[in-house]
């Protein structure tokens, strides 16, 4: 089955390599233009160094190491960019992240461990709600 895709940019920050590799290559292969970084620092210099501007869509971990989290880092990049969209995962259960990290409910939302044709499809219907 084919997989939805698109040319928008993609930021993805986590700080598992793996999960964070295998989501920008599936993202890329479906031909998306994918940044990455593992933290919120890193992801805000490479914010600041993406010289065509625009981010579509931010793929970030609600808990990210370092202190501060997706959703302070989604705050932070909407300020900048408001037509940037926002789409969190978590592997931890739904409810808990939302109650600790402020989210409210209703966010864009994707469980981990998902499979590359989740990440498609809510990747596809983030960005063009």
């Amino acid at each position: 089955q084919e997989l939805p895709g698109g040319s928008e940019t993609v930021l993805i920050v986590e700080d598992e390599v793996t999960v964070r590799s295998l989501a920008a290559h599936i993202l890329r292969k479906l031909g998306y233009n994918v940044l990455e970084a593992e933290d919120a620092g890193k992801a805000r210099e490479v914010v600041q160094s993406h010289k065509k501007g625009r981010i579509d869509l931010l793929l970030a971990d609600v808990v990210l190491p370092n202190s501060e989290g997706g959703k302070q880092l989604a705050d932070w990049l909407e300020d900048l960019h408001e037509e940037t969209k926002v789409l969190f995962t978590s592997g931890y259960v739904e409810e808990s992240v939302f109650k600790h990290h402020g989210l409210e409910p209703g966010v864009a939302f994707l469980q981990k461990p998902f499979t590359p044709a989740d990440l498609a499809r809510r990747v596809r219907e983030v960005i063009e709600d």
